[in-house]
């Protein structure tokens, strides 16, 4: 099996053109101007619908007369047919956000209108031309037919389109909400991994929010749907009646007369209210049945439709064998059937999977190298290395795994976290890994393995022993979660667990790992590189320090002590300052470390405070004099030498009162003198690795506020 390189599948990403910031525009002058010419048109439209929504109100009450209800008739009908045609070209239903609200606006309209014109059908006998119209030449005058239509209409409407986009945004909603938790997820996971930053983020999680705010809303705004679908046959069935019976009590018509006049209107009015109804029900089926595509519907539909040409053909085959059936019409389908033959084949031939393969091959794979160039590239050492079980390659698979593209954000998350380049990660398949197994190894040596079985996330959290799936343990927390089949995630996220994709386990465990050995991936020509770039704002500063003070080699070993101890060296130029006007005193390392973090010590001090507040334990004067009198020279640099009672006292009273800080909610740092910071952080790391050692010149220059959380004495222990 061939390795999986990270270059292997290289992209270049072309930036985006923003015509905003193109120099050669000229209508960037005259933007004030269209800013205040557009602020007339935006100030009224922010009362158009106030306005539209008071006005409809009143026509409820206010009788309208027959032309201006013509009018509003005739806007119904085309804003009905707008809503669906806009309905029809958005890429995403988000793009009509205010569909729900608009749609109960359309609703109230033209339920105002049916008030209207049942209040002009029942006192003048007249509704205007529109519903005139609708009642004599669309219907043919006729009673039968134009009760027909109408009940055609609203069983189209109210037991196919609106009972099916009522399931479906029910069902869009609840699948939607389901599915919030664990899209925060993926968003966290991908901001965790470095994959897109803060904005993006921000922005991903407004637009989930956005979504399920949406389908909420649709759920509910269908049932406005339905309800005026029930409506309109209740309204047109007391319009026949009441005017039946107006007609013949007040107006003295005869019966034939009085059903000849007012069931028409009726029937006109129900028709009239009934077709913008039924395109309000299209267009909210056409909203709730949209999935998230590229193009508008139209597009979307026709390509899909063309992409299969052998379908086509069979189907016009399929239309031109109808015309042998005795009997049928032969000309209609045999119009039919060629044009679905001439449509197919104008489409382009589709290309055979094997033959795409081999193309894509073809062209992707190099020349073959020279045995010697060969053994040499086997012969290198990786600085760091990913290696995969043979089940785990498809992380890596340009088809579906994103693995390649996480490692890549990986590294620029770390170079502005920690202000090194990471190395290229070299991805392998391993076949003596165990299946569903890998390894993340550091100059060949492996320092870290875990599990990410394929077609499986991490769970993490309780309540999962319902769930089918192995136990597994998260490898950067240690906590403790069981790996479920993919499909089963919605269930997971249900329980209130934490699920992270297989991707995502590896990626964070990489990160972690990275930051622990980050001194041992900055080699020699990194360090140099950094040096150049310096060299290229600052040229001063790189002059008075390399080669003249400190060689390179020197100035890489204060580099890897500052990781080690856990501090960035993103600000080099403060870092390169600092050790140029110590190297003049002094080159021992330990002083070039102690005078590098001073001049950082605002920088290193905040990332321990928490809402400007340090918590700190210091050591008691006695004792840090005796700790000062005690240090000695070695070849490792400062030492303590104190016997080890003393040293056990130190390290118990260091241990109490940083777990009773950390009850409390806070991360405790020791403080002590500049010349004892390196020589004690040796000692305290053997017992509290996780507990800083800051030195009083690194606090002297922040404004953080300083709370005390204990004194440590160091006393002996009293003999039993």
């Amino acid at each position: 099996m061939r390795a999986a390189r990270p270059n292997d599948r290289h992209r270049t990403l072309q930036p985006k053109e923003n015509p905003q910031n193109d120099p050669y525009r000229t209508d960037q002058g005259n933007a004030s101007h269209q800013k205040d010419g557009e602020s007339v048109p935006k100030r009224l439209s922010q009362f158009v619908v106030p306005i539209g929504i008071v006005m409809i109100i009143l026509m409820m009450v206010v009788p309208l007369p027959a032309f201006l209800l013509d009018t509003l008739i005739a806007a119904n009908i085309t804003l009905a047919l707008v809503i669906v045609l806009v309905s029809m070209y958005v890429k995403r239903p988000l793009e009509f956000s205010s569909f729900p609200s608009l749609l109960l606006i359309a609703t109230l309209f033209r339920l105002a209108l049916n008030i209207s014109a049942t209040r002009l059908v029942l006192t003048d006998g007249f509704a205007g031309a529109v519903i005139d119209a609708f009642g004599h030449f669309v219907v043919g005058g006729s009673l039968i037919v134009g009760l027909v239509i109408f009940l055609i209409l609203f069983i189209v409407q109210f037991m196919v389109v609106t009972k099916g986009a009522e399931r479906v945004a029910e069902v869009g909603a609840r699948f939607t909400l389901d599915a919030m938790p664990g899209k925060q997820m993926a968003i966290d996971a991908d901001l965790n991994a470095g994959l897109i930053d803060e904005a993006t983020a921000r922005k991903r999680r407004t637009e989930i929010t956005s979504e399920a705010s949406f389908y909420g809303a649709m759920d509910g705004a269908s049932k406005f749907v339905k309800g005026d679908a029930i409506a309109a046959i209740i309204i047109t069935l007391v319009n026949l009646i009441g005017g039946f019976a107006i007609g013949m009590l007040q107006r003295g018509m005869s019966p034939a007369d009085s059903i000849a006049t007012y069931s028409l209107l009726s029937v006109g009015d129900g028709l009239v209210s009934q077709i913008p109804a039924l395109l309000l029900s299209v267009a909210t089926g056409l909203i709730v049945t949209r999935s998230a595509n590229d193009g508008d519907m139209g597009t979307t539909v026709s390509k899909q439709l063309s992409q299969n040409r052998r379908a086509l053909q069979i189907g016009g085959g399929a239309a031109l064998a109808l015309c042998l059936i005795p009997g049928l019409p032969k000309l209609p389908f045999l119009l039919v059937g060629a044009a679905v033959l001439i449509i197919a084949q104008r489409l382009p031939k589709p290309v055979s999977e094997e033959d795409a393969q081999a193309a894509a091959e073809a062209q992707a794979e190099p020349p073959p190298p020279d045995p010697t160039e060969t053994l040499l590239s086997e012969m290198r050492v990786d600085p760091l290395e990913l290696a995969l079980a043979p089940d785990l390659v498809d992380l890596v698979d340009a088809s579906g795994g994103d693995l390649l593209e996480r490692v890549r954000a990986l590294r620029r998350k770390v170079a502005l976290e920690l202000g090194i380049v990471m190395p290229p990660v070299r991805t392998r398949d391993d076949l003596e890994l165990p299946l569903s197994t890998y390894a993340v190894r550091i100059s060949g040596v492996e320092v870290g393995r875990g599990q990410a079985p394929p077609g499986t996330v991490l769970a993490i959290g309780d309540g999962l022993e319902f769930l089918p799936g192995r136990a597994g343990v998260e490898p950067v927390f240690g906590l403790a979660g069981k790996w479920v089949p993919a499909e089963l995630r919605h269930q997971a996220d249900l329980t209130g667990a934490t699920v992270v994709d297989r991707a995502s386990v590896i990626i964070t465990h990489l990160a972690e790992i990275v930051r622990i050995h980050a001194s041992r991936l900055l080699g020699r020509e990194d360090v140099r590189a950094l040096t150049e770039i310096v060299k290229r704002t600052h040229p001063v500063v790189v002059e008075e320090l390399t080669p003249s003070a400190l060689s390179l080699g020197q100035v890489q070993r204060v580099l890897q002590t500052m990781l080690d101890e856990g501090v960035p060296i993103r600000d080099l130029v403060r870092i390169f300052e600092s050790l140029s006007l110590q190297a003049k005193q002094s080159t021992d390392p330990d002083s070039l470390v102690e005078a590098a973090r001073a001049s950082l010590g605002p920088a290193i001090a905040s990332r321990y405070a928490h809402e400007g507040t340090l918590t700190a334990i210091t050591l008691d004067p006695r004792l840090e004099q005796q700790l000062l009198e005690s240090l000695r020279p070695t070849d490792s640099g400062l030492q303590l030498l104190i016997d080890t009672a003393r040293a056990e006292s130190m390290l118990a009273d260091l241990t109490r009162i940083t777990e009773l800080g950390e009850e409390r909610g806070a991360s405790p740092v020791l403080v002590c003198s500049p010349q004892l910071r390196n020589a004690l952080r040796k000692l305290v790391l053997m017992a509290l690795p996780r507990l800083p050692v800051l030195s009083y010149s690194e606090i002297a220059g922040s404004t953080l506020r300083i709370e005390t959380i204990g004194v440590v004495n160091g006393a002996y222990p009293v003999a039993a």
